[in-house]
């Protein structure tokens, strides 16, 4: 009778632990993965940034805020952890392998993957993370996937002008020598803003009618 009670007692107790320490912890695990992966990529300077700069620092950043985070929740306590489902995990985890399959070529055994560049990794990589929540909608995902990756394309490959393929390779042969690589990103970053930003109003206008439509049958009613 004794060793239950002292089980149940020992599961409240694993139960009572913050959510924000474990939260932190994962953080500070995911930034020492991120520099231990980036350490051989040249950082280069500020002036000219290498392909390492970008990473390094972002896992550092991530790796101290889960040192801030683990410390407030140990200071201020919070909610206990609770149990999570498989789904998140899992439908992330996919999210970032098919990312890493298809920005660039991939070799997996008898197999290579086209290389599709951020164009068509991005928005893939952000609609199939959306699904990782059941309350997940196909237009939004798509709304957020089209204009997160216009801006990743400008910050990275137009501002910081960091080496990370952009275009599916069979694209950027055909477009080579015909329009300058700047312009074609610009462009291409414009097109995918402008699509995300017209879906975002269509959204919003059939939103609006449905509100009518429920509106005008409550006062018939």
């Amino acid at each position: 009778m004794s060793d239950r009670s002292s089980g149940a007692e020992a599961v409240r107790a694993h139960s009572r632990i913050p959510q924000n320490v474990v939260a932190g912890l994962g953080l500070v695990l995911l930034g020492v993965f991120g520099v231990w992966a980036t350490g051989d990529l040249p950082r280069g300077t500020l002036g000219a940034m290498g392909p390492g700069m970008l990473p390094h620092w972002v896992a550092i950043g991530v790796a101290a805020s889960g040192v801030v985070l683990a410390v407030t929740g140990l200071v201020r306590g919070g909610e206990g952890l609770q149990t999570v489902g498989l789904r998140g995990p899992v439908v992330v985890v996919l999210a970032i392998l098919a990312f890493a399959a298809t920005i660039r070529p991939a070799t997996l055994g008898p197999i290579t993957t086209p290389g599709l560049g951020l164009i068509v990794a991005g928005p893939l990589a952000v609609i199939l993370a959306g699904y990782a929540s059941p309350e997940a909608r196909f237009r939004e995902l798509l709304i957020l996937a089209l204009l997160l990756t216009a801006g990743c394309m400008l910050l990275f490959g137009d501002l910081l002008n960091l080496p990370i393929p952009l275009f599916p390779t069979a694209f950027v042969e055909a477009m080579s020598g015909t329009i300058p690589s700047r312009v074609l990103l610009r462009l291409m970053a414009g097109a995918l803003a402008l699509a995300g930003l017209g879906l975002l109003v269509l959204q919003r206008r059939s939103a609006r009618r449905g509100e009518t439509d429920v509106a005008r049958h409550s006062m018939t009613a």
